[in-house]
């Protein structure tokens, strides 16, 4: 979904006093079946995964541990690109050709509903019974939302995202605020308030930076306005998604969206333009802004070293609209088996590996990843290296998904132009999503 980069390159500076458990924690049960099963286990595997760098050279250290675990087994890594589309597509040309490699393979959660119901990943529910599998581990949001459809459990989160709402802590005291708004109102009042006194000395400053270009990025953040004023992308009738775009409380929140650049102006011009993750964390980071939309991967670059606001920064849900709930949209990436893959049970057994509280726990600690077990939230290890983590279980615990279906990448790419064009002052915000209505159910027609 996203092409942002994680913060653990930043975070592996920061842990530098960390302590690295490697194998030090007692195995689950989950664990001990996967050890129990090195004498059945052989043959080759191919491990499909991108991502910055640092993330490959960790990845090769978990491979070389699961192949230590299980002498004469083979897991061959194919290096992906960084970008997030292309490995999608590298990941469609070998399932749409049936190919044999990859076995498995991560996914964005956005993936999802097209990798089901092309019927490319093979069903966990028999490996998870017969092993007696606990999925309690997991966020059960997360499971049920996006990685169980049909009644059937096609993958597991390996790390998980949500929107989050960045703040400075000293501007909020500095100006008679002592915890961080509740609703949208609440950030308007804040951040006019605030962007009026820092610009007697900083001409640059904005009350509040958010991702407003029009791509993927853009969806994310009108999912949580949309979500967060009780209004919907659409729902599913009879197994059919009905999508809903021009509800009343959607174009609300988009006129919010939109007010926020050119009535309340405390959004940058440049919103619908140039904002995408990294020109916002820049601008808050460099002290430029009040309050910041972003992933959980800015908290190591804000609190590094080398950052201007470097223990100046707080966290907390996103704002909602006054009698509805916060609303954060779900990101994060999941691990799948291929249906055609030529040697499951050795896919499988890796997937275990992957997802143990071992392996979760160092991901947490070395690549800074927000773990798809709940379990390793507890984990004073990972407190100490991570201590923002435990505000950011219960934000994980309701996040929300973009639609599960085949055809999310067409349906995305009209939500982004129709929500960019209201931005932008082209449409307004009700012409908008009418027309986006209107495409989405010929988009869904056209896919029966």
């Amino acid at each position: 979904m996203r092409k942002r980069p994680l913060w653990g390159v930043v975070l592996l500076g920061l842990l530098v006093s960390a302590v690295i458990a490697s194998g030090c924690i007692t195995g689950t049960s989950n664990e001990s079946n996967t050890s129990t099963e090195s004498a059945k286990l052989e043959g080759k595997i191919v491990f499909a995964v991108g991502g910055a760098p640092n993330e490959i050279d960790y990845w090769k250290k978990v491979i070389a541990k699961f192949e230590e675990a299980h002498p004469g087994v083979t897991v061959e890594l194919k290096r992906q690109a960084t970008d997030t589309d292309q490995r999608r597509l590298d990941l469609v040309n070998a399932l749409r050709a049936k190919s044999s490699d990859p076995d498995v393979f991560l996914m964005d959660v956005a993936w999802l509903g097209q990798f089901i119901a092309s019927g490319w990943l093979e069903p966990l529910d028999s490996y998870v019974e017969r092993d007696n599998y606990d999925l309690n581990v997991f966020f059960q949001s997360v499971i049920n939302l996006a990685d169980r459809q049909n009644g059937k459990l096609w993958a597991l989160p390996v790390y998980v995202d949500a929107g989050l709402l960045y703040y400075r802590t000293d501007l909020l005291q500095k100006y008679g605020y002592d915890k961080p708004p509740e609703t949208w109102d609440q950030l308007v009042e804040m951040a006019q308030k605030i962007q009026a006194g820092e610009r007697q000395s900083n001409s640059n400053f904005w009350g509040f930076v958010w991702q407003g270009k029009q791509y993927e990025g853009l969806v994310c953040d009108f999912v949580e306005y949309v979500y967060s004023n009780g209004g919907e992308l659409g729902h599913f009738e009879n197994g059919k998604w009905v999508p809903t775009l021009n509800k009343p409380e959607n174009v609300e929140a988009l006129q919010f969206m939109v007010d926020l650049i050119h009535k309340y102006k405390v959004s940058p011009p440049n919103t619908y333009t140039e904002m995408t993750e990294e020109p916002v964390r820049l601008t808050f980071q460099q002290g430029n802004a009040a309050f910041e939309r972003n992933w959980p991967y800015a908290w190591g670059l804000h609190n590094a070293n080398d950052s201007p606001v470097k223990g100046k920064v707080g966290i907390a849900p996103l704002p909602h609209f006054q009698g509805h709930k916060s609303a954060a949209t779900l990101g994060g990436w999941h691990i799948g088996i291929s249906k055609y893959s030529d040697n499951k049970e050795l896919a499988w057994a890796f997937v275990k590996f992957v997802e143990s509280y071992e392996q979760q726990k160092n991901f947490a600690i070395n690549l800074g990843w927000n773990p798809g077990r709940t379990d390793v939230y507890d984990d004073q290890d990972v407190l100490k290296a991570a201590p923002h983590l435990k505000d950011l279980r219960s934000v994980f615990e309701n996040a929300v998904p973009r639609p599960i279906v085949p055809y999310y990448p067409q349906l995305s790419q009209i939500i982004q132009k129709y929500v960019n064009a209201a931005l932008a002052g082209s449409m307004s915000p009700q012409e908008a999503l009418d027309k986006a209505q209107q495409e989405a159910e010929e988009l869904v027609k056209q896919y029966g």
